[in-house]
């Protein structure tokens, strides 16, 4: 069968190689048993294959560590290769699936020192790892719930009943010195008896 197919690596060890696909199945992966042999890290010994059917290529994954993405998209099944798709090998090995007969022939080659850029939408996403969350801060303050140990409002008590204490002591001291006055004022005039008759009966006969 007349290769008319191909796959073209836009980014990984060999950019620009063009790799036809002649076969009915033809395997990619590490080892030299593959007929498309990439010797890659993030390459399976056996990573993904190809079948031909009904003039299509279905394209699975194989088990492999690091998947095989369609367009940005993991593969989890059987998928029917679309001319200008591309093919994820992990995250670093890009490789763009052509139709030879859409292939123009006075195309500038593909050069292995600036090989093209794969769009943003067509790579692996990358598995991202949650950020750690902060620890939470004690606050200085507390809003809307009441402390466990709430700081008691004693210097205001305080503050209160000594202000109490001096206004009884004021009240006591002006009786006491009202009922001194008034006692001085009845010796000193000899009123007991005009006063307090029942106290001196008998010396305030008449």
């Amino acid at each position: 069968m007349a290769a008319n197919f191909q796959l073209v690596m836009h980014s990984g060890p060999t950019p620009g190689k063009v790799f036809p696909l002649d076969g009915d199945v033809i395997t990619i992966g590490r080892d030299a048993e593959n007929i498309i042999m990439i010797n890659d890290a993030e390459v399976s010994r056996k990573h993904t294959q190809f079948v031909f059917q009904g003039g299509k290529f279905i394209v699975t994954d194989m088990g492999s560590t690091n998947g095989t993405f369609i367009n940005g998209q993991r593969l989890t099944g059987q998928h029917i290769l679309q001319p200008g798709e591309i093919i994820s090998l992990g995250e670093q090995i890009n490789l763009l699936f052509e139709s030879v007969a859409q292939v123009d022939p006075n195309a500038t080659m593909l050069s292995s020192g600036r090989p093209p850029v794969i769009p943003a939408a067509a790579r692996p996403a990358p598995v991202s790892t949650p950020a750690p969350r902060p620890s939470a801060q004690p606050s200085a303050g507390y809003a809307g719930q009441v402390p466990s140990n709430p700081i008691p409002d004693a210097p205001q008590k305080a503050g209160n009943m000594r202000t109490i204490l001096i206004v009884i002591a004021v009240i006591v001291l002006c009786l006491v010195c009202s009922c001194i006055g008034a006692l001085w004022y009845i010796d000193s005039n000899s009123l007991w008896c005009q006063y307090f008759p029942f106290l001196f009966s008998a010396g305030c006969g008449g």
